[in-house]
């Protein structure tokens, strides 16, 4: 997959006033106030992804509500420590936490639509902006929230000096993640990981 940045300028945002590691499959949990799971559809009837802006929402809102997730965070000197929240036929949620240095690396969503936000702390976004714009990097502060589409590759790290807490949906839930190497030449694909690994 080639990786070309598919992100608009208008879905970065900062909510104003508001303040992929180890986890098993079985921490999934649903957010007390979210609706139950649609009923399973017809074979074939697959539903269609979420918009990255409806994604967007999802993480925004559920930043917005503490009370639902911030009991379940966990901090790992190892690596970044993360556990699903929700998980629909159409979108899942996960929560993340970082350390200090912890990072992501360039990786793709296996054709899936996303969205992050920075409930606590503050991350670094670095993505390739084109052969005019080159690496771009972004600071990611506290309240604000990005969101891509389908062919999106970033690397997200913490270089702040304290943790980091962030919300992350996908949709249709991931199903595998690419991982790059930033060249001179431009991204290297090496190597690939599904669910199994999570």
């Amino acid at each position: 997959m080639s990786p070309s940045p598919s992100i608009s300028p208008d879905t970065a945002t900062t909510a104003t006033g508001t303040a992929t590691a180890t986890a098993t499959g079985s921490d999934a949990v649903r957010p007390a106030s979210a609706p139950e799971p649609p009923p399973t559809p017809p074979a074939g009837d697959t539903p269609a992804p979420l918009t990255p802006s409806t994604l967007r929402t999802i993480v925004r809102e559920l930043a917005e509500r503490p009370e639902q997730w911030i009991h379940h965070v966990r901090l790992s000197t190892e690596e970044r420590w993360y556990r699903r929240l929700a998980a629909d036929e159409d979108h899942e949620v996960w929560l993340i936490s970082w350390l200090p240095g912890q990072s992501t690396g360039f990786h793709d969503h296996g054709g899936s639509r996303g969205a992050f936000t920075v409930a606590l702390g503050e991350l670094e976004e670095l993505s390739l902006g084109g052969p005019e714009q080159g690496l771009l990097i972004r600071r990611v502060p506290a309240g604000t929230t990005r969101a891509f589409g389908p062919e999106y590759v970033h690397d997200v790290r913490n270089t702040a000096v304290g943790p980091a807490v962030t919300l992350h949906a996908y949709s249709p839930p991931l199903s595998s993640m690419a991982h790059y190497d930033l060249r001179a030449g431009g991204l290297v694909r090496t190597s690939e990981e599904g669910p199994e690994q999570w």
